[in-house]
């Protein structure tokens, strides 16, 4: 079975991904159109990457600022219509570039960043949507504002900042049930009215699309494995 899904080009796997998304959406009452798939991108090549593009993918996620500096320029000038997300955490020191070059930052989560991207935003009068993370698990390894510290920050970036908030986004302990989390983010969502919720990447989208996903990270179940990252930052997608 293994060997079959390491032959699976990236566009048979992305087929294969779209259809799980919908059936999905379908069997939790949802229009799929209403889950949006972010191809999780970090680590792969421009020439990995363009089979999904041919195959009509144009919605991807990267990790950090400097690789997507690297190799989304060209793509995007050949494909004007992608669209990428941040998915990573995101230093003070790279907000200027992030917010001159994503469409969405899905890794706010503290004060000092928020005002950062305020004043990048203002500078550059571009406004790239923001999902504030959600550290769901409490883990102290993670990134993301705690659970209990998220209504007041989400209204400080609201409010005190004018930040163009409209999602949250969460990675689940891997070792914990994901749909605990899920239904975590969801309701912090709800009661502040927020749209957008970005949960569920390849081993839990489904779970993710069945609390309410609007977007679903996928990297490894379209592009294969990765190289473990020497950092033993937690695995995205």
């Amino acid at each position: 079975m293994m060997e079959v899904e390491d032959k699976a080009t990236a566009a048979e796997r992305l087929a294969t991904v779209r259809a799980r998304i919908a059936a999905a959406a379908v069997a939790a009452g949802r229009d799929p159109a209403g889950v949006a798939l972010v191809a999780v991108s970090k680590t792969k090549t421009a020439a990995e990457i363009r089979p999904a593009i041919a195959a009509g993918q144009r919605l991807f996620g990267e990790n950090r600022v400097q690789e997507a500096l690297a190799k989304w320029p060209g793509l995007k000038k050949e494909f004007p219509d992608i669209r990428l997300h941040l998915i990573g955490p995101l230093q003070t020191n790279k907000v200027r570039e992030a917010v001159g070059f994503f469409d969405a930052i899905e890794s706010l989560d503290r004060e000092k960043l928020a005002r950062a991207l305020a004043a990048e935003m203002a500078k550059q009068d571009r406004r790239p949507d923001c999902f504030i993370q959600v550290n769901t698990g409490e883990e102290p390894q993670k990134a993301g504002i705690e659970p209990g510290q998220a209504d007041a920050f989400i209204g400080l970036c609201r409010d005190n900042f004018g930040l163009p908030v409209t999602g949250l986004m969460c990675i689940p302990p891997v070792d914990e049930e994901p749909a605990l989390h899920f239904a975590l983010l969801r309701e912090i969502a709800r009661r502040n009215g927020l749209p957008g919720l970005s949960m569920g990447m390849s081993a839990d989208f489904e779970t993710a699309i069945r609390f309410g996903a609007t977007h679903v990270r996928v990297g490894t179940a379209i592009f294969g494995g990765r190289e473990p990252l020497a950092t033993g930052a937690p695995a995205h997608g």
